[in-house]
């Protein structure tokens, strides 16, 4: 048996690997497949892209990307052993890095256990290839990991000596080969490989070293760790001026010198980081509560979310506040928004963005654009509590609407507004998603530390979201995106019941691995019971000691004014609350059966004699369209209306005796004599009393924001398997060896790479001796939309201009007209083995 030649390049360690594992690679990848590649050549040329790569890279843990960074300062290939020195270093006084109380051997054997999962992982991403004794770091993930003037590396380490020599003279070398004590070269490569040879050798590095002045080790000592850059002044002290004779210091400008990176590895005792991190921090607790104490705070502040996101829909029913031109809500709207949740405004916000993630809420799509609730809400609104809940909590796990970025500014200075247009963060679901498995992985009951959490998502994904600055006021405990994601998901999760007193919920838990329908069977139970009744007392006033079924509650609040919310609800009688529900249709009789059937306690008097006062005068005055007019049968009514002067800005007239014109608008005319102590009705064309009805108001039907993806989706297994066989196909019509057919009068034989050229005599002669053979045939095609293609066909027939053929790209039976086959050429004979 032959022996198994090792790859020489990406291409040919791809071609290497199995189907699965080729799968598992544009799994890990998808931007791979945007579009399918045509051949190994072809993804392996599209994995090497540097947006490919840095999409790559961001995807590594803390200690795969160490392993990747150590790759990058080691020699280009570096065999296993060469990689775990740098992980571990070559130092054995039982410390480990820095130092620390840990011990040495404790570290190296974490390092050597984690080392090869993390190297698999670079594999499969297909950023490493090559065998053990040959790994290989792909060229741009070399070039973006490396460290130079430009891009200085996690590690710290600087220029090698052969690139920061790059421009010295061939004088200057072999002063400091003679100020060394190294004998003198012939040539700059040689002066270069030899000073690198002492930096890399232990015991003549430690001798050279033993004779630098103290102030020349306490330079290296700021240096060694990184940055490896240091200002000089023109004349430097002797310690300098010692270091740079030697090549310790290395010029990179004329004020500035570095430290070669052979000389710090040999000071850092070999390590490539200061300290590696091959094992995840873990999440800590800071509490450890009852389990059944945690679901039931949660299922409290569940039904609280459901009951919140209700009453902001229901205050928005007729019509909600306008949008903004730009999109979303305004500051004032907010504020008022906030003030009739009685919540703070970043959690109005949030209660607002979740309602429109949900589909509940969206733009009325009128010319005055105003948010409204969709028919959507409607159908949610008669759900049970805990389905509610769970449509809710669905939505936000899924959103990429961050309502946390609400009050901040953008890049071009604009502030952020709640259900505004720049709310879209497409890591949101992911680092959601990630924090609530956290949680999951503690015991129940157990609320974590935000500060481990946070450790662990760093470790987790430390290039994603670097160098993302946080805007002014953003929480503390981390200023990059994911940090600030996460500590917002922390806090939304105790707003919604996902946790409770910090821990997460057992309904949560279900949700998250069950699904929705496990999870709203285990809140069910949590949750209170929808009342029937309410207790009114004298003071006019009604007491609900618990949530209300909901056309009680409908009813009631048309009826009567919250007073005050908590673990029950006060609502207040007025003259305007009632006149409300007689604006909506009902009568004295109908308000007074409906008190009296839901009430536990007998209808106090003051209440009834409250209706009646009310009832009697309310329509005696009628508002209509003039512009607007008042009609009344009671003339006195009308005059005294005009001796008002409250009347004044209504600019009333007598049209006759009872009738009043005015020169506002009905609307304006009924709110200015509503609070003239009257109660006038609006009536139409016809002179009938028009009713106002709650809740009339919706948008079209609406569909709820998309979510805006991170990427490529994630293709699913019939993606990926097609995938991989068009690719296989296409990589054997492109590397399969054909037979050298080109003669003398052959003067269209096809180059290497191009498609094979050929007269249709011969193309017809070739198909049909192959179709009889059942030999196969590598052929050029073009298609009916001019796109060309290389495919390796077996002709099974040849009839009226047609080859029907096994097509080994596509894997199926296929017919080509032969009018569009530019050429045929005869496989070699191993080819079809």
């Amino acid at each position: 048996m032959g022996m198994t030649t090792p790859p020489r390049t990406l291409a040919e360690a791809l071609r290497a690997r199995d189907d699965e594992s080729l799968a598992g690679l544009l799994r890990a990848r998808p931007d791979l497949l945007n579009p399918v590649p045509g051949d190994i050549t072809q993804l392996a040329t599209r994995a090497g892209t540097r947006a490919s790569v840095v999409r790559a890279l961001e995807h590594l843990d803390k200690f795969t990307l160490q392993t990747a960074e150590a790759l990058a300062v080691a020699p280009d290939p570096a065999p296993y052993e060469t990689l775990l020195g740098l992980l571990t270093g070559d130092d054995h006084d039982g410390t480990g890095p820095d130092g620390d109380n840990r011990s040495g051997d404790d570290a190296e054997a974490a390092i050597a256990d984690a080392l090869p999962g993390a190297l698999a992982a670079l594999r499969e991403q297909a950023l490493v290839w090559g065998e053990d004794d040959r790994l290989r770091l792909v060229r741009t993930a070399r070039e973006l990991l490396a460290p130079s003037p430009q891009h200085p590396s996690p590690t710290g380490l600087g220029p090698t000596v052969a690139e920061a020599t790059s421009g010295m003279s061939p004088g200057r070398l072999q002063e400091i080969l003679a100020a060394a004590g190294l004998p003198a070269t012939h040539d700059p490569v040689s002066a270069v490989a030899s000073l690198a040879g002492l930096f890399t050798d232990r015991t003549r590095m430690a001798e050279l070293l033993d004779t630098a002045p103290a102030e020349a080790l306490s330079v290296l000592d700021r240096l060694v760790w990184g940055p490896p850059y240091g200002e000089i002044t023109p004349n430097p002290t002797p310690p300098v001026r010692w270091l740079r004779d030697r090549g310790l210091l290395l010029p990179v400008s004329t004020r500035t010198v570095v430290l070669p990176r052979e000389a710090a590895l040999h000071l850092r005792a070999g390590r490539a980081h200061r300290v590696p991190e091959p094992r995840p921090p873990a999440v800590e607790a800071v509490a450890r509560r009852d389990p059944q104490a945690v679901d039931s705070a949660a299922a409290g502040q569940a039904f609280l979310a459901v009951s919140t996101v209700e009453e902001l829909l229901k205050n928005w029913d007729g019509g909600g506040p306008p949008i903004l031109r730009a999109g979303g809500l305004g500051v004032r709207d907010l504020k008022r928004t906030a003030a009739a949740l009685e919540v703070p405004e970043p959690v109005a916000a949030f209660w607002a963005e979740t309602a429109y993630a949900a589909g509940l809420l969206a733009s009325d799509g009128e010319a005055d654009e105003r948010y409204a609730p969709t028919p959507a809400y409607d159908d949610w609104a008669e759900l049970p509590a805990q389905e509610r809940w769970v449509a809710l909590a669905t939505a936000w796990l899924a959103a990429t609407r961050t309502p946390g970025l609400i009050g901040g500014q953008d890049a071009k200075g604009r502030v952020l507004s709640a259900l505004g247009p720049e709310l879209d963060r497409s890591a949101a679901p992911e680092v959601r998603h990630r924090v609530l498995a956290l949680l999951a992985a503690l015991e129940p009951g157990t609320a974590p530390d935000p500060e481990t959490v946070l450790a662990r998502l760093r470790w987790e994904r430390p290039l994603r979201g670097a160098g993302a600055a946080a805007p002014a006021g953003a929480p503390e405990g981390g200023s990059d995106l994911r940090s600030r994601i996460a500590l917002w998901t922390l806090n939304e999760s105790e707003l919604l019941g996902i946790t409770g007193r910090g821990a997460l919920a057992a309904h949560t838990r279900a949700l998250l691995g069950s699904g929705p329908a496990e999870a709203a069977a285990l809140l069910a139970p949590l949750i209170p019971e929808p009342l029937d009744h309410v207790l009114l007392q004298a003071d006019l006033t009604a007491v609900a000691p618990g949530p209300l079924e909901r056309p009680l509650a409908d009813m009631l609040s048309a009826l009567a004014d919250i007073e005050s919310k908590g673990g029950a609800t006060v609502y207040r009688f007025t003259p305007g609350s009632v006149r409300r529900a007689l604006d909506a249709g009902q009568s004295a009789a109908d308000l007074h059966a409906f008190l009296a059937a839901h009430s536990r306690t007998p209808v106090p008097q003051p209440l009834s004699y409250l209706i009646d006062d009310v009832a009697r005068r309310h329509g005696h005055l009628r508002i209509g369209a003039a512009s607007s007019y008042v009609r009344c049968d009671d003339e006195a009514v009308l005059n005294e209306i005009l001796a008002d002067r409250r009347s004044v800005t209504l600019r009333l007239r007598r049209l006759a005796p009872t009738a009043l014109a005015a020169q506002v608008d009905p609307a304006s005319l009924l709110d200015g004599l509503r609070e003239m102590g009257y109660a006038p009705a609006a009536e139409s064309a016809d002179g009938d009393v028009l009713i106002t009805r709650a809740g009339a108001r919706r948008t079209p039907p609406r569909t709820p924001p998309v979510p805006v993806p991170e990427g490529p989706p994630v293709p699913d297994g019939t993606l990926l398997g097609a995938a991989v066989r068009a690719i296989r196909a296409g990589d054997t019509a492109a590397t399969v060896a054909r037979k050298d057919t080109a003669t003398a009068s052959d003067a269209t034989a096809a180059p290497s790479g191009s498609l094979p050229r050929t007269t249709s005599a011969e193309t017809l002669a070739t198909v049909q001796a192959a179709a009889m053979t059942g030999s196969a045939l590598w052929i050029g095609y073009v298609n009916a939309d001019g796109a060309a293609s290389q495919r390796v066909i077996a002709p099974v027939r040849v009839e009226g201009g047609f080859v029907t053929a096994y097509d080994h790209t596509a894997d199926e039976i296929r017919t080509y007209p032969l009018h569009r086959i530019t050429g045929v050429a005869e496989l070699a004979d191993d080819a079809t083995a």
